[in-house]
């Protein structure tokens, strides 16, 4: 990876700073939109990176890789957006609203890393990053300009997107090894409270992410409707996620996840006139499509269709964005409405949904067949879902020694380094401590 990597980074982003010099101007309009500004940037690179630190030797990559991809995605999202909704003399205006657009367009390309984390390389991450967010701004293009329709919160154009976009390429992707679940691919007490963060981010600030870009007579709403949505999917997460369990105990899978599918799910239309009670409906709804995903689909898609989702990026995004896209059809059909002079039809969100839903399916499929060439190299299954592979990782054991008392030895093996072990830890397991 040493040349690969360095080679094609470094190419990349000269070819970008030559392309603003180009092409990129100073705009100052929208400098009130920075407090969103700023909770979206956190999502994105907090939010989305703690998410995925659930594998247990997977922390290194998850945090880093997820930056990487974040800080080289925004850059040609920027480019990309711009190029495509025009600007003054061919000039592309940067604001703090297209800074918000660019680490949107971002979003999916993170979305999509969840789908094939810990199965590919450096590389093909930023191969897949390039790829994802030109296609993506070809589609929202095709949803916001040429259909017209609504998506505020783009549970279609980001979150649908982005889950069937990664899930078409982890299917191109598919590895026969890793058919029986791998030994690393599961999570630690601690590697599953460092991904609770990341939720907390995430469910904090979704309320910024989908109101970001919303007019201002609409802020509001937009801000009210996902904060409810939000609320009750996390009720009823933690409320299915104990009555599917035997023994009634909660999962941290589920409650790491599908308590942000309500955000995920009232995005479409959050800005429209739901009122606060319909948003709690939808979030819900989409609580419970998400457990029922994890507990029941997640396992099929991998036994029967080949498609091995990491993080279950069918479950918090592409159901609930599917569910998104529904809500917008049929709130629109109920009470037609006008945002900038042109009227929403559920014509138009229902061409909006398939379209996204296609996109993204022959996007993510050409792209698991470019990122599948030798030339980009491939981890091998043993090494999935471990950082060694691409990190310098510095294995310092607790405690490695050995002892003759009692006429008897005591050996203690080296600690992993996943693994944190107290004084009190200790005494527990070893009765007989060792300096």
């Amino acid at each position: 990876m040493r040349f690969k990597f360095s080679i094609i980074a470094l190419l990349l982003e000269v070819v970008f700073i030559i392309l603003f010099g180009l092409f990129a101007e100073y705009d100052d309009e929208n400098i009130t939109l920075y407090p969103f500004f700023k909770d979206v940037h956190l999502m994105i690179f907090i939010g989305f990176g703690f998410l995925m630190t659930f594998l247990k030797k997977y922390g290194f990559t998850s945090v880093g890789v997820n930056m990487l991809i974040a800080a080289f995605g925004l850059q040609w999202g920027t480019l990309m957006q711009g190029f495509l909704h025009g600007g003054r003399g061919g000039k592309i205006p940067v604001n703090i609203k297209s800074m918000i657009n660019a680490d949107f367009s971002t979003a999916t390309a993170l979305i999509s890393f969840g789908a094939v984390l810990g199965k590919t390389n450096p590389v093909q991450m930023l191969l897949l990053t390039f790829l994802e967010i030109t296609v993506f701004a070809v589609n929202e293009h095709l949803v916001t300009e040429i259909f017209q329709a609504t998506d505020i919160g783009a549970s279609m154009t980001i979150h649908a997107f982005g889950a069937y976009f990664g899930l078409a390429v982890t299917l191109i992707l598919y590895r026969p090894g890793l058919k029986n679940k791998h030994e690393n691919e599961e999570s630690s007490y601690h590697s599953d409270i460092f991904a609770m963060i990341g939720t907390l981010f995430l469910w904090l600030f979704w309320p910024s992410f989908n109101s970001a870009i919303a007019d201002e007579n609409d802020k509001n709403k937009t801000i009210i409707n996902t904060y409810y949505a939000l609320a009750a999917c996390a009720v009823i997460t933690f409320a299915i996620s104990s009555l599917l369990d035997q023994r009634g105990k909660f999962s941290m899978v589920l409650i790491q996840n599908a308590t942000l599918a309500g955000g995920v799910a009232v995005g479409t239309c959050a800005d429209l006139t739901i009122y606060p009670f319909a948003a709690m409906c939808i979030g819900s709804i989409a609580g419970i499509i998400s457990v029922l995903g994890f507990h029941f689909l997640t396992p099929v898609l991998a036994s029967k269709l080949r498609i091995q989702d990491t993080c279950g990026v069918h479950n918090l995004h592409g159901l609930p964005g599917i569910l998104g896209g529904i809500a917008g059809i049929i709130v629109t059909a109920i009470q037609p409405q006008t945002k900038k002079g042109v009227q929403l039809t559920a014509g138009k969100q229902a061409a909006a949904l398939g379209s996204t839903i296609g996109i993204a399916l022959l996007g993510g499929a050409l792209t698991g067949a470019i990122l599948k060439l030798p030339i980009w190299g491939q981890v091998s299954d043993q090494n999935c879902f471990d950082d060694s592979a691409y990190w310098e990782v510095r294995y310092k054991p607790l405690l490695r020694q050995s002892q003759q008392r009692n006429n008897s030895f005591i050996m203690l093996e080296e600690i992993q380094h996943t693994e944190v072990f107290t004084s009190v830890s200790f005494q527990t397991h070893c009765p007989v401590l060792v300096n």
